[in-house]
Formats: structure tokens, sequence, C-alpha cells
């Protein structure tokens, strides 16, 4: 029962657009009322009634080694009375930019924002400055945040309410934003070609997570790479949900690719809301205070924020073998999800790297935001309902990726491929 998560969405839609601040929370993909959430613990989430569900949210990416974290949180318990924010400079701030670096490829310098579309906006800006340049290439099915030149063609929630023209972006940033199909190369070339010396930058996930998880084919994410240094534009990594969830490194590391400029959020903050950019120092030197491409924040490097985020990732550092952990039991969740699925001889496919999988109802391949947007995608959305009414819960929307958190145990992924098991996918 979810009788209180009823009343409290009707409250809500009387004071909040929608009756959400984020737009997917509103199940209007997967129909049904909205989950309200009071608390969580590890691997699991408890609504507002205290039913309990097994997360695969894992609030979108942060929560990697589970919620309520007890260092995170005996941290962010101290640090809070000192104060929740200063407005100034402190030392807690140098050594997350240090710890940073310390763990990610191509790292000179890097600036905290608040959020991964800051982040996003804040280095495509920097890109045009250092560059001289105003057009952007982005990949359809991508989603970098809400900033007007990324909502072009977007994935997960623009995808999910089939919003693909957005009110409110002009003419002017949408002839600025170039798209093209993820994993398909020669189509970047081609619009590269097109718009000769006119390109600032490259913007993609490395691994996609806004339209199911979608891995680069052989050989795309270094063709890109190629054409960057060719065409002297700025490679932009969208870290956002793949930085420091794949590896100690990220994406950069995982996949052998340098970028230019990476970006960052989620599992930086530990659930607090931040965001960074960073990269090689000739590009970086040209934000101010030391150039004048004009980047700023009163919130940014909260000290909240840092704690919660400098504690987790001094964690994963420290033992990178929750990586290794995380990968088996996201292997395990995939092939007893498939083993089902050939038994009932169910179209589908499982895409998976390290902690994020996405299933897809579907006789081929999930390359793109175009084959995505071809699976069965209503019969995925009563996948959702059932796997939610036997306590699991899964991202309410086929556009987005599962995220695992380390503290899923064995007996959890058992149930969950039980429960996935007892759905007719059919």
């Amino acid at each position: 029962m979810i009788a209180t998560s009823k009343q409290l969405f009707e409250r809500a839609q009387r004071s909040i657009p929608g009756g959400v601040n984020s737009p997917v929370r509103a199940f209007k993909s997967v129909g049904g009322t909205p989950v309200f959430m009071k608390r969580a613990k590890g691997a699991y989430l408890y609504d507002a009634d205290d039913n309990a569900y097994i997360d695969y949210i894992a609030s979108w990416g942060p929560m990697i080694l589970g919620h309520a974290y007890e260092p995170v949180v005996e941290a962010i318990r101290e640090y809070a009375a000192y104060s929740t924010s200063f407005g100034a400079p402190t030392e807690l701030e140098i050594e997350m930019a240090e710890l940073i670096i310390s763990m990610a490829p191509n790292m000179d310098l890097i600036r905290m924002v608040s959020s991964g579309t800051e982040a996003c906006m804040s280095a495509v800006r920097l890109a045009r400055g250092y560059t001289g340049r105003n057009k952007i290439i982005k990949f359809e099915g991508n989603y970098h945040g809400h900033a007007d030149s990324f909502l072009v063609k977007a994935g997960s929630g623009v995808a999910t309410f089939n919003i693909q023209t957005v009110p409110g972006v002009t003419a002017g940033v949408a002839n600025d934003t170039l798209n093209a199909p993820y994993n398909n190369l020669e189509a970047v070339k081609q619009l590269v070609a097109e718009n000769k010396g006119e390109v600032a930058a490259i913007i993609i996930e490395p691994v996609a997570g806004n339209m199911g998880c979608i891995l680069p084919a052989p050989g795309f994410l270094e063709g890109l790479r190629k054409v960057c240094d060719e065409e002297n534009i700025v490679f932009i990594f969208d870290e956002v949900m793949t930085g420091f969830r794949l590896g100690a490194g990220g994406a950069q590391e995982k996949l052998s690719i340098d970028a230019d400029l990476v970006t960052y959020g989620k599992v930086i903050g530990a659930g607090m809301p931040v965001g960074a950019f960073g990269g090689r120092k000739e590009i970086m030197q040209h934000i101010a205070p030391l150039g004048n491409v004009y980047q700023a924040g009163t919130l940014s490097g909260n000290p909240i924020a840092m704690i919660a985020g400098f504690t987790l990732l001094k964690e994963l550092k420290n033992n990178p073998g929750i990586y290794d952990e995380l990968a088996a039991k996201t292997k395990y969740l995939g092939d007893g999800m498939e083993a089902h699925l050939k038994s009932k001889g169910t179209p589908y496919r499982i895409n998976r790297l390290g902690s994020m999988i996405s299933v897809h109802y579907a006789d081929h391949d999930i390359v793109d935001f175009d084959s995505a947007s071809k699976a069965n995608i209503p019969l995925f959305n009563k996948l959702f309902h059932h796997m939610l009414d036997n306590g699991v819960y899964l991202p309410p929307s086929a556009y987005e990726s599962w995220f695992l958190n380390n503290a899923l145990s064995y007996a959890d992924l058992d149930k969950t491929i039980e429960v996935f098991a007892s759905f007719e996918h059919a």
C-alpha cells in the first residue's frame, strides 16, 4: 500500500509543478503515483508508508556504497557544526581538488560547482572562450543537464516526456548545437566538415546512461579523439554519471581515452548537491580569475558537500576492489535476468558496464537513441510496476540506466531475479 504517497502527491501538486521537483519522478512515463520516500539505509529505500524497496537507482548514481553510509553521515554531522556555508575559501576545497586530481587522468586544475548541469554548462562556455568558436556537437539521447543548448534532442527526462523541441530554447542556441547519432563517427566527421573551423567542442557521455546504459562502439571514442586533435576541438567527457562509478579514474581510465575537459557530479558529492569541471591547465587557466571566461557560484565548494564527497572518494581510492565487487554483482544480476529471458524466448538486450545496467525488450542491439526508442517501452513500464509492487525500485523510465550500490547483498540480487522471473515478459 502507498496510501500516504498518494495523499502526498495530491498535496504536492497544489504547490509544486507536477508535484515533483524533477520531472521523471512524476511517474508520467510509467504511469501511476510516484512513491514518496521517507528514509533509506544501505541497499533499501523506505517510503512514507514504511514499505521497503531494494534500490536500483542509488539516487541516480551517487550512493555507490549504499544509503546513509556511516563515515559520510558522521563527517557531515561534524562539519555542519562548523557552519553550513562560509562564502569564503576553505582548506577542505583544496583537499578535495587534490584528491580528484590524484584519481582522475589528465586533470591539472578543477573548479567545484553545485550541480552536474552547471558543470557541463561551464565546460562548454570555457571551450567556446578558449577556441573563440560558438558551435558544439552533442549526441542524440545524451543528457548533459537542462542548460538550453543541451536540451536539443536530449535523452533521459526529455526523451521520457517525448519533448524534442523545448519551448524557451532560442533558435540561435539550437543553431549552434549540432547533433549526431551516438556511436556514429561518420556523422560527426560530416558535421565537422560542414562547419569547418566553427566547432568549439564535442561533448559526450563516454558511456551513455540517459537512454539506458549504452556502451561506445569499438573505435568510436578513439575516432572522436582523433577528430578533435586534427580540428583543434575541445573534447569534453560528461562523467557526471560515470565519474568515480565505473572506476577510481572514471570512464577515461576504464576506456583508456583522454579527454580535454571532464565534468563530474553525483558520486563526488555522496548525495549532496555538487558538480565539478576540470582538465588541462592550458584550457582551465582561461577561467576567471585566471582568465576572462566568467564562472561563479555562491555555494561552490560548499563545506558540507565537500566533506561528504571527500569522505566517499577517499574510501573509493583506498579500496579499489569495491569496483570489482560492484561489477561482479552487476554481472550476477544480468546473468540471472538473462537466463530467465532466454528460457521464455522473450526478445531482449541487456547492456552493462561496471555497476551500470539496463534491460531493453528488443530484438535489435541498443546502440543509440533511435534503437533505444524502438524497444518495447510499454512492456518495460509494466515490468516497472511489477517490480515496484514486489519491493524492487527501478528507474521509472525505460530511458535510464540502473545503478547498483555495493550495499546490495547476493540475497538482494536473488530476490530481484526472483521477482523479475515472476513477470510475464510478454
